[in-house]
């Protein structure tokens, strides 16, 4: 959730509390505020509670997020590729980028954190062309002509009686 999401349910909080200091009933309240009563009634503990600090806001509830320095760092470091990092290719994926930073800032992403961590950067995911330097093209396009199809598998039959469940009856 982004910090404006997050601000703008702690305004419909807060204007549930100004419906329970006025005695509203939950299910009024609920109703102008299109929410469940089951938050309302929630947020209604909390206030008694806690007073205002119980529905306000308790900030992301997401691990710490990477400074300006730390993500440059973390962008330098990606950039020295995975051989410098003790990896035998050069694929970054992102089991790698989550183990560099656990290394680089002694804390741990979930891969998919890892993933929205480097998305909100700019990053985003490729696959290499990987094309052998001896590849000669027309000599891949001749094979998919004239040698692929008489290699694959011949098409399933479309005939009445036949399914890819059932053979066909007996005759």
């Amino acid at each position: 959730m982004t910090d404006a999401e997050r601000d703008a349910r702690e305004r419909v909080r807060l204007r549930a509390v100004a419906c329970f200091e006025s005695e509203t009933k939950s299910r009024e309240v609920a109703a102008a505020l299109r929410v469940s009563e089951r938050s309302v009634e929630r947020w209604r503990r909390q206030w008694r509670e806690s007073g205002h600090a119980g529905v306000a806001s308790k900030g992301s509830p997401g691990l710490p997020r990477l400074s300006d320095a730390q993500m440059a760092m973390m962008e330098r470091e990606l950039e020295r590729g995975p051989l410098a990092h003790g990896w035998f290719d050069q694929r970054w994926t992102l089991a790698r980028v989550k183990t560099m930073i656990g290394r680089l800032f002694h804390f741990s992403y979930t891969v998919e954190g890892t993933w929205r961590l480097l998305r909100r950067y700019g990053w985003s995911w490729q696959q290499p062309a990987r094309r052998a330097i001896e590849r000669d093209n027309d000599a891949v396009e001749l094979w998919k002509r004239e040698v692929w199809p008489r290699v694959r598998a011949p098409r399933r039959r479309t005939e009445p009686g036949w399914s890819s469940r059932t053979r066909p009856a007996s005759r």
